[in-house]
């Protein structure tokens, strides 16, 4: 069970549920268009061909049709166009300057609180206190046998498995610590 809940946990919170960035987010400087030096921050987009007129420029259709087909960026990328400056005028064509998509950046922490709350939106459950509302909402098989053995898996004190209540509460915590120390971001209240 221990090899299944964690990925799982952890998959939730990864870019795969991103979107790509929109076009407000990528036109940083608020023209109304996307240059070279903007759409360098959308991770896999070749500038060169989405630019269908040639004119040195995405507009807002270019663009759309651009990134349907792109993986989800990473939270690298997302966060560096968040931040970028506004690109400066240049006398040398945008169409004529390498783009060079971004390289994919590893993911050193994740928001899950940001992802959970996403995914528990409308049905009702608790994930922050209950471990059953937690694999619910994750589609785990949250049984009193399933939640037995990742107690278990996780070293659960034998006093507190013969009190479904207490193990229950052990194991709600102890599942966000192990997200936590792998990389997601949980904040320390639901830690304590």
């Amino acid at each position: 069970m221990r090899a299944l809940i964690l990925p799982t946990l952890l998959l939730v919170t990864l870019p795969a549920f991103a979107t790509p960035l929109t076009f407000e987010e990528v036109d940083t400087d608020g023209d109304g268009l996307i240059s070279a030096d903007e759409a360098a921050n959308v991770e896999g987009l070749d500038f060169n061909v989405a630019d269908g007129d040639n004119d040195g420029t995405l507009s807002v259709d270019e663009y759309d049709i651009a990134v349907e087909n792109l993986s989800p960026p990473t939270e690298a990328a997302a966060s560096t166009a968040a931040a970028a400056k506004p690109a400066t005028p240049s006398s040398t064509p945008a169409s004529s300057m390498p783009v060079t998509p971004a390289a994919p950046t590893a993911i050193s922490e994740v928001d899950v609180v940001k992802q959970l709350e996403k995914l528990s939106l409308g049905k009702g459950l608790d994930w922050k206190v209950s471990i059953v509302d937690l694999l619910k909402l994750l589609d785990i098989d949250s049984s009193r046998e399933a939640r037995n053995e990742l107690a278990t898996e996780l070293g659960c004190p034998a006093d507190l498995m013969k009190d479904s209540a207490k193990m229950n509460v052990w194991l709600h915590k102890e599942v966000l610590r192990q997200i936590a120390a792998n990389g997601g971001n949980i904040p320390k209240n639901l830690l304590d």
